[in-house]
């Protein structure tokens, strides 16, 4: 019998085909990475707000949970409402509502913190002045020190279009204008002199599609950290009204609602109402945040932005274009329609807008929904008014703070459903009272941040709560209830450091948080100031008896007040004279409580 010889290919072929193979083996593994890199979670570290009636997430969450509408007269200080209104709706020059939700103060600011003359302030934009306190505490919540950030591939990404300031200074005329009136008046200046302030060096874009403009900006701010052009990401934006031009044009749109109100989903539905405000998260890669220990208050699992195109009408939402950036966010989520438990829509309260929004939502998340599973939806604008560059960041807050508390605030103004929308084209409610957030066994609580803009933009954000915390490490046996609790308090000036003190004050109080985590954040996760006051107990009761010996103009034993000149770095010492120790077992509290010292004695020994 004969067999045929086997057939090898030449030395060199086999080499070739050796290389194709190993070359084909990489450029898969780069389109791996390429793909993962698109769809990487995004942590939400931390958080920073001026709403009305709400200067932190805590308190925005409590005026949701309270069902607050903060809507009110339009304030003396802003223009006189008495001269502009007008019931009419064509009344030249005049608008037919007298109401908005407004913040108190936008004329406060302290510049000698931020190293800002009083004059430059004075020319500053207050939505400028607005952004830096803003951003300063979102990131003292997220447990960063500002000024550890310098040289840092940091972006700010920035919705802001609003520009009253400006106008109001050139009516004036020219004799108001210096030379600070273009930086202080200027978008780009607004996003620009938060990167200038910290010496960050990542991207920096302020950017405007109108109302959708700080969603799209917390979308850009996640694509830059998943292509690694950056480490840390601010987004956010900020709207302050401060003359009354904008709301006679929305007026003459016929976009406001007469009786202020946004009345949205329901029958009565008639247009919306303006409101102020400031929002600022600071994102981190999940990854790199749970490395650091960051606190993560929710994750951003998918985002998405396209445009309208040509629709029914320039400033008219596109139903088809809204469904197709949810789905879109979706896929890069790898999440199915039904897994969305809420959204918390645009929802202006306009009879055009709303019945398109939810037309879109019902395309996007209806597929595979059970009935027992129904699409819960909201809009904060039933609270707060329209914030306009400001509305997306404050909706995904929302939704943060719901999802920290897994609860469901009331949709405000809700008492028809509206007629003109189609509630049979998928299972959904709107809330009217505060409701819990249930999820069933081994599921994670998901929701969706819808937005869309007067220029056609749309943008859409899937939230997931937070990843549970790792369990905290034991303490040393001889730390449990051994020795006080240092609280150290500083400030720019000795009236910011009475402010500091009466906050803290209520922080005790409160009793939310160990007393060794309240000293431990105020000493390692704020920066030091020149205005100092340290105070020293065992227990919360014992700081707060110092704390208001203090505030009441007098130095309690055991406290110490000083002032260290800005700039001047003192060193710590620890001092082990030579005689020996002064009482028995002295070593030990060091030895239980001071990891430094631990580490240097379990290396000596």
């Amino acid at each position: 019998m004969t067999t045929m010889p086997t057939i090898a290919p030449p030395p060199d072929q086999l080499d070739r085909l050796r290389r194709a193979l190993l070359a084909i083996d990489r450029l898969q593994q780069k389109v791996d990475q390429l793909e993962s890199a698109g769809r990487m979670p995004i942590a939400i570290i931390g958080m920073g707000c001026r709403f009305p009636g709400a200067d932190s997430p805590e308190a925005l969450w409590q005026l949701l949970a309270d069902g607050q509408d903060l809507v009110r007269d339009v304030p003396a200080d802003r223009w006189d409402i008495d001269a502009y209104y007008d019931p009419d709706p064509a009344a030249p020059g005049k608008m037919y509502t007298r109401v908005g939700a407004f913040l108190d103060r936008v004329d406060g600011f302290d510049a000698e913190f931020f190293g800002i003359s009083p004059r430059e302030a004075a020319a500053m934009d207050p939505q400028q002045r607005l952004l830096l306190e803003v951003t300063w505490e979102a990131l003292e919540r997220a447990g960063l020190l500002p000024a550890q950030l310098a040289g840092s591939a940091t972006a700010v990404f920035l919705g802001i279009f609003s520009n009253d300031y400006y106008h109001l200074q050139m009516l004036a005329g020219n004799d108001a204008m210096d030379a600070y009136t273009g930086t202080g008046n200027t978008a780009s200046v607004a996003a620009g002199r938060l990167s200038y302030l910290l010496g960050l060096t990542g991207p920096n874009l302020a950017l405007d599609t109108a109302c959708s403009s700080s969603l799209v900006a917390v979308h850009l701010a996640c694509q830059s950290l998943r292509a690694r052009e950056s480490d840390l990401a601010l987004a956010g934006g900020v709207n302050l009204i401060l003359a009354p031009d904008r709301t006679i044009y929305f007026c003459k749109l016929r976009a406001m609602a007469p009786d202020g109100r946004c009345k949205t989903f329901d029958a009565q539905a008639d247009g919306y109402v303006r409101g102020e405000g400031c929002g600022l998260v600071v994102l981190k890669r999940l990854d790199d945040a749970l490395r650091a220990g960051d606190p993560i208050v929710a994750v951003i699992r998918g985002t998405a932005v396209n445009q309208d195109g040509r629709s029914s009408g320039l400033t008219a939402p596109n139903g088809p274009a809204q469904a197709a950036a949810i789905r879109q966010a979706l896929a890069e989520a790898r999440l199915a329609p039904s897994q969305i438990s809420y959204v918390e829509a645009h929802g202006t309260g306009t009879p055009l807008g709303d019945p398109i929004e939810i037309g879109a939502l019902a395309a996007a998340l209806g597929p595979g929904r059970a009935a027992a599973q129904p699409l819960t939806i909201g809009s904060l604008k039933t609270n707060l008014g329209h914030l306009e560059a400001a509305a997306g960041v404050a909706a995904l807050m929302k939704v943060v703070v719901m999802l920290q508390h897994q609860q469901i605030p009331p949709n405000l103004h809700f008492t028809t459903p509206s007629p003109h929308i189609d509630w049979a084209a998928m299972p959904m409610r709107v809330p009217t009272t505060l409701l819990p957030w249930p999820v069933a066994a081994g599921e994670r609580r998901l929701a969706g941040v819808n937005s869309f803009g007067l220029s056609g933009t749309n943008a859409h954000i899937i939230l997931e709560e937070a990843p549970p915390a790792p369990p905290a490490p034991p303490a040393p046996p001889a730390a449990a209830g051994a020795g006080p609790c240092l609280l150290p308090l500083s400030a720019r000036s000795s009236g910011a450091l009475q402010s500091l003190a009466r906050a803290y004050r209520g922080e005790l109080a409160a009793q939310r948080w160990p007393l060794p985590a309240v000293c431990y954040s105020a000493g390692a996760r704020r920066a030091p100031y020149e205005h100092r006051l340290a105070l020293a107990g065992p227990t919360a009761e014992a700081l707060l008896s110092q704390l208001d010996a203090y505030l009441a103009g007098h130095l309690p034993p055991g406290a110490a007040v000083g002032y260290v000149p800005r700039g001047h770095r003192p060193k710590l010492a620890f001092v082990f004279p030579g005689q020996g120790g002064q009482w028995a077992g002295m070593g030990r509290g060091l030895l239980a409580r001071e990891p430094a010292f631990r580490a240097a004695l379990a290396a000596c020994d």
